[in-house]
């Protein structure tokens, strides 16, 4: 068997359309993503963390010509020249509390639309939970069409930790996949956080990533008292 080396890398996260994997959990989001135009020229894309949103982000905003922008930075940034093409805003709850980027978005999205172009916001739950304390946007956010990203059914699982790991250098054998998606918590963070502790664990004994190894820092995971926080 040949030894699977581990290498103290950066990870390099792939964000190409031919990087995403399709399945029932995400294919309404990818379909509406891929659409040529959204109803009202605007649209919410909303799903848990390490889902997929920013990815998808980037596919629509290469395609599109896009601009996009996180939330917390918009009262920074020209909205008059933002405007001019289409804009993606991403984790929009986070300015929930925050006045003056609320305004600031409001603006942005009245202006986009105005000059014909196409707004897609994003954040983890749906629009009506996003609490936005100036109404004009919360309604405006609500009356977005919605594309939700669902939690991964076992396909989906099993693309997103070999993704997860390729965008580590790292392959390891099928019995490794096999055995995260049986037995992990479902949640695409969790995928996250199991594949750098791997990689971490590997790279410090100097071994490749097996299932054995993949047993220990599940179960280190089931003992962390923070682990479902």
């Amino acid at each position: 068997m040949a030894t699977q080396l581990s290498f103290d890398l950066p990870a390099k996260t792939a964000l190409g359309r031919e990087d995403f994997f399709v399945s029932p959990a995400n294919a309404l989001a990818v379909a509406m993503i891929s659409a040529n135009s959204w109803p009202g020229n605007k649209l919410v894309l909303t799903g848990p963390a390490k889902s997929g949103k920013t990815h998808l982000a980037h596919v629509w905003a290469a395609a599109s010509g896009a601009r996009i922008v996180q939330a917390k930075d918009i009262d920074e940034a020209d909205i008059p020249e933002l405007a001019r093409t289409p804009v993606v805003v991403e984790d929009v709850p986070l300015i929930s509390q925050d006045a003056n980027q609320q305004n600031a978005l409001f603006h942005l999205h009245n202006l986009v639309l105005a000059e014909g172009n196409a707004i897609l916001m994003t954040g983890r739950l749906a629009p009506r939970f996003w609490q936005l304390d100036l109404p004009d946007l919360q309604s405006r956010v609500e009356g977005a069409h919605h594309a939700a990203l669902e939690l991964p059914d076992d396909a989906l699982l099993g693309a997103v930790l070999a993704k997860l790991f390729l965008d580590r250098q790292l392959t390891p054998g099928p019995d490794v996949l096999t055995y995260l998606v049986r037995h992990m918590d479902r949640r695409f963070e969790r995928a996250a956080e199991v594949v750098e502790q791997l990689d971490r664990l590997a790279l410090a004994e100097k071994r490749e990533i097996t299932r054995k190894l993949a047993m220990r820092v599940l179960a280190a995971c089931d003992n962390d008292p923070d682990a479902d926080d």
